[in-house]
């Protein structure tokens, strides 16, 4: 799944990733940051208001941050295209590289809107109360200003999807070519032809988009912790927990937790029923194909057995989603007025105007989606547990390894030429 992709040895290299990430992050926080301004990049003035409007991203910190990320990609990638050469390393190294930076990007983008929030809303209330005139233009020029950034977020939105449609169509390939090279010993297991046709565009694409959302997440907490903490210096304390410690941070992190280990509690089940589920539907499908060919297949008798255990597969797996459904429903709509509950004591002792209460708002939900990465993405991490353990079971037989759990257990039915043996 991994090596035909990226390079080699895996761990080695996805450990080497996080080791080369960790070292250009520490160096960027700890002072490098600031080595734009030797080659004379202009840099907002300390305590200056933020940039409000598209220009923030051809500023002086973020033209050095550009030259900074190529940098570091452009040593990593090198030292192993030319230790450890793979056929795939222009798309596995350098293409996750641009979807790492566009995500980064787009969070940017969320922070640029933030930071918009604050003085328009402003501008909002003094118009609505009437605390000063206010013109027409004011209004327009913050109208331009924000349809700037989304003009900017759209153009790399559109672009970075074109991208990473061919990303994955590479990584498919790649994954193709792997399994088929060893077809002779795979096509006989259950559901060869399944795992090496669908399987294998979905899980690229699932891991993908998986991958993306964590570092997305990771990127967004980075970038509105240290806004959320300022913004929230006027709120000394909040319900249940009291007077704490950066409380809107405390209260986000716990509400989180909570949340993701509810789910992955009522949800326990749910990934070896979709395994099983393939199974099933691999041996109804796989007799349909014999029935092309052969007269004496696909009878209605072996269908219909076949189907039954399509269908009770089906139900079990409806059932449990169904009180798994409702418990993640109940929790995220509870979590929709949760920031609201958190900051009614602010609001009715009138600690924050409406600018700081959207911007905080955003804020907290930005930072309380990024601690809530596994509730919103539970579902789609189950589909792709079920998808492992089914490429899995091909790289047991390539290698020699043991087959995962589900691959081991006896079927529900063995199909013959004479019908469903159970």
């Amino acid at each position: 799944m991994f090596q035909s992709f990226f390079p080699n040895p895996i761990k080695l290299f996805f450990g080497s990733v996080a080791l080369w990430g960790a070292i250009a992050i520490g160096t960027w926080y700890a002072g490098g940051s600031q080595w734009g301004r030797a080659i004379g990049l202009v840099y907002p003035e300390p305590g200056s208001p933020p940039l409000i409007g598209p220009e923030v991203f051809v500023s002086g910190l973020f033209v050095w941050f550009y030259i900074y990320y190529a940098a570091a990609v452009a040593i990593f990638a090198s030292a192993w295209m030319i230790l450890r050469p793979h056929p795939w390393q222009a798309w596995s190294i350098l293409g996750s590289a641009f979807i790492l930076f566009v995500t980064y990007f787009q969070v940017q983008v969320s922070v640029a809107l933030n930071d918009w929030y604050g003085p328009f809303y402003d501008l909002l209330q003094t118009a609505m109360a009437k605390s000063r005139p206010v013109t027409a233009w004011e209004f327009y020029a913050y109208l331009i200003s924000v349809s700037g950034i989304l003009a900017i977020y759209i153009a790399v939105y559109v672009s970075v999807r074109f991208f990473v449609s061919h990303y994955i169509f590479r990584w498919r390939t790649a994954m193709n070519d792997f399994y088929m090279s060893h077809w002779p010993r795979l096509r006989h297991i259950e559901g060869a032809s399944q795992r090496v046709q669908d399987d294998t565009m979905r899980f690229a694409t699932i891991t993908e988009g998986l991958g993306v959302s964590f570092v997305d997440a990771v990127m967004t907490l980075i970038a509105f912790l240290p806004v959320l903490v300022k913004l929230s210096a006027p709120i000394t304390e909040v319900p249940l927990l009291g007077s704490v410690p950066h409380p809107l941070v405390t209260i986000a992190l716990l509400w989180s937790i909570f949340g993701t280990g509810f789910l992955a509690i009522v949800g326990i089940k749910l990934p070896g029923l979709h395994f099983r589920n393939q199974r099933v539907e691999a041996a109804y499908r796989k007799e349909l194909v014999y029935g092309e060919d052969h007269a004496d297949r696909a009878q209605p008798p072996t269908v219909k057995e076949l189907f039954d255990l399509v269908r009770k597969n089906y139900f079990r797996l409806y059932f449990h989603y169904a009180y798994f459904n409702v418990a993640r429903s109940a929790y995220l709509q509870t979590d929709n007025i949760f920031p609201y509950f958190v900051l009614v004591p602010a609001i009715v002792a009138g600690k924050i105007t409406l600018g700081p209460f959207q911007q905080i708002l955003n804020a907290f939900g930005q930072v309380r989606d990024s601690f809530q990465f596994l509730v919103n993405s539970w579902t789609t991490i189950v589909e792709l547990l079920s998808i492992f353990k089914r490429l899995r079971g091909f790289e047991a037989v390539i290698y020699g390894a043991e087959p995962p759990k589900q691959d081991q257990e006896e079927p529900e039915a063995e199909v013959t030429a004479e019908g469903v043996s159970v």
